[in-house]
């Protein structure tokens, strides 16, 4: 008798994932999340079982066999996890029935051989890891079947072209799980991958996404490929090459003192770059390091390590419109979202998130896993600045926050400008993508300038900049060089907050202008939701401690004078804690505050928003200075409402140095 296919899990209006469910503790509770996300998937497999085809139905760059093999291969991550660490799960036949079919050139559901550049190739690399770390997948197979998983797995992809990026650790990791169970494979390759890769390291224990010419320091770095793979690989070849593994976890060992500014107390990682879609992943290198056996750098402890990827988790179960009705993951972050997604993100892609389950090969007597949680905040300073991605890093005034320049993505991917060209990202408070090229409601400029020279329909932001980190009175500053247009120019200056201020960064642009253009510079985006009914928040209400100032008028009818405020007053808004934005320049220059009714799904976390946003016009041959103060006091345990404000009126200090350059320009 044939077993009829699972039907699955539905979710309907008041109904919660069983993700969200799971109390967080201890091994055997992420053991059981994982099942959580894996079951949901039985319904979607081929007959056959080598494809998933995941909810969505949208297309991607690549074509639908490559998708449905993304469907298969990315859960591996987690499930090959599972089993290396003793874990066990009632669909484990489902995979190795899969690459059997998948795998047999002669067979109805055959994958295909990989072409040059092809997406085969990125999925290759969760299926050699699980070849490396779960015996039974090869055990599984018949003598015949070994030899179409090699051809398939190794021989193809050894002789095609790969970009020149995080990619080949996928080569690597191809090669690597054939040799861990004596198929044939490429030593040749694999070190030559290796050595290449070794070419995108730049210090500091940072590696670059591509080669020199390319800044692009983003989650790729760590807990998506380079990382992440780097520990992997020390732990499963670490014996045959102690140097590698060595350099590896060194590498990995200074990494981490800057990469716990990413995550704040609440679990929360800073939204930053491409591919943020894969969610839970942005935790993956923390659980590498206990993976690949890497000595702590003092002060961060395992506890610590632990609470980051604990908390993280469970900040993820709080999110619960992030799932498909059929309880899969969809493309998007808080919640379904295309307009972020990048060409590449297929229905089955966000399954890359499996990355973060490394941590269940880790055994249960490592101290990951019997230490008390801990908060890493205390140890670690408030302010640092990170020379190699261009950041500078905060955790002041109840989120963490990185300021950020010079970076960008090596092609103009959809967005980019807002994923690598803002000037500051929150934890709190996510990035914006524009949903459309009209206007500033579809631009959504949350965090960023823009500037039109035709009225206001088409902006322009920053992308590409020449940047770089300096000190000035003890205190770091970025600083960048951009031209939105070839005869306009600008020089921004990025000062993180202080303790005397803590809610306040500032940003401050001289702007030489060859042409008339309007600016626009926008504050973070919050949600534009008022309690309990959710439509859109009123004027400000001291007494509800929510709304905004000056009043948030619709798309269609702009020069209602309610709706703008000189700049010196700025603009706010007041709903899961507060945003706002002031000039702190010359009233000479006259700068106008007014709230931005941002399109809908343009932000990461909230599909409602609104961004305040100052806005002027330069005439052409002017030479004008912004200075720019942003506001952010998050809602969080222990902020009570009424305080959401209480910074407002206390303004941040402009450095002497920077008056004395304003004043002198």
């Amino acid at each position: 008798m044939t077993n009829k296919p699972s039907t699955g899990l539905v979710l309907g209006f008041s109904s919660h994932h069983p993700f969200s469910q799971i109390p967080l503790s201890d091994r055997a509770s992420v053991q059981e999340l994982l099942r959580t996300l894996l079951d949901p998937l039985e319904p979607f497999f081929s007959p056959l079982k080598s494809r998933v085809r995941c909810p969505g139905a949208t297309a991607v760059r690549f074509d639908q066999t490559a998708s449905e093999v993304e469907g298969i291969c990315r859960p591996l991550w987690g499930l090959a996890c599972l089993l290396a660490g003793g874990g066990e799960y009632k669909g484990t036949q489902w995979w190795i029935d899969g690459i059997r079919a998948g795998t047999d050139p002669e067979g109805p559901e055959f994958w295909g051989f990989p072409r040059d550049n092809d997406q085969r190739m990125v999925e290759m690399c969760p299926l050699g890891f699980a070849l490396a770390v779960a015996p039974q997948i090869w055990g599984g197979l018949g003598e015949r079947e070994r030899g179409n998983l090699e051809g398939w797995l190794g021989n193809s992809i050894n002789e095609k072209n790969m970009p020149n990026t995080n990619w080949l650790w996928f080569r690597v990791f191809a090669n690597l799980g054939l040799k861990k169970n004596g198929g044939k494979f490429s030593q040749e390759r694999l070190d030559a991958d290796i050595e290449h890769l070794n070419t995108f390291y730049r210090g500091d224990g940072w590696s670059n996404d591509g080669p020199e010419g390319i800044h692009q320091m983003d989650y790729y770095s760590s807990s998506f490929a380079i990382h992440f793979l780097q520990l992997l690989y020390a732990n499963l070849a670490g014996e045959e090459e102690p140097e590698r593994a060595a350099e590896f976890k060194k590498r990995a060992q200074m990494a981490a003192l800057d990469l716990a500014h990413y995550y704040d107390a609440e679990g929360r990682s800073i939204p930053f770059g491409r591919s943020v879609g894969y969610r839970f992943a942005m935790v993956s290198f923390w659980g590498a390091l206990a993976y690949a056996g890497v000595e702590l750098p003092a002060p961060l402890t395992w506890g610590m390590v632990k609470g980051i990827v604990l908390r993280h988790f469970r900040w993820w179960q709080t999110q619960h419109d992030m799932w498909s009705s059929s309880g899969t993951l969809t493309i998007g972050y808080s919640y379904p979202n295309m307009y972020m997604a990048e060409n590449y993100n297929s229905p089955g892609s966000p399954y890359w998130a499996c990355l973060a389950f490394i941590c269940l090969a880790v055994p249960e007597t490592h101290p990951f896993w019997t230490s008390e949680e801990e908060d890493h905040w205390g140890v670690i300073p408030p302010v640092k600045a990170l020379k190699q991605p261009g950041h500078i890093m905060s955790n002041l005034g109840g989120h963490c926050m990185l300021l950020s320049s010079g970076q960008a993505c090596s092609y103009p991917m959809k967005g980019t400008h807002s994923k690598y060209g803002a000037f500051a990202y929150s934890s709190a408070y996510a990035y914006s993508v524009p949903p459309g090229l009209f206007t500033l409601e579809q631009y959504a400029l949350a965090s960023q300038l823009g500037l039109s020279d035709d009225g206001g329909e088409y902006w322009k932001t920053r992308r590409l900049s020449e940047s770089h980190l300096d000190t000035r009175d003890g205190s770091p500053v970025l600083v960048s060089l951009w031209s939105p247009f070839v005869d306009v120019r600008v020089k921004t200056y990025l000062l993180p907050p202080t303790d005397a201020t803590p809610n306040w960064h500032l940003r401050v642009h001289r702007i030489e202008a060859g042409r008339e253009v309007m600016t626009a510079d926008g504050s973070f985006a919050i949600s534009n939701e008022r309690v309990p009914d959710r439509r859109y928040l009123d004027p400000y209400d001291p007494v509800k401690c929510e709304g905004t100032f000056p009043k948030l008028i619709g798309n269609y009818d702009l020069n209602t004078p309610e709706a703008w405020a000189t700049g010196a007053q700025g603009a706010f808004a007041v709903s899961k804690g507060a945003v706002g934005i002031r000039a702190l320049e010359s009233d000479e220059i006259g700068r106008t505050a007014m709230l931005v009714n941002a399109d809908p799904n343009s932000n990461l976390v909230e599909s409602r928003t609104t961004i305040p946003t100052l806005q002027h016009t330069i005439k052409a041959g002017e030479t004008v200075w912004y200075v720019t103060a942003i506001y952010a006091k998050p809602s969080g345990e222990g902020v009570p409402k009424e305080t959401y404000l209480d910074g407002w009126d206390k303004l941040p200090e402009v450095p002497a140095w920077l008056k004395e350059e304003i004043g002198g320009a």
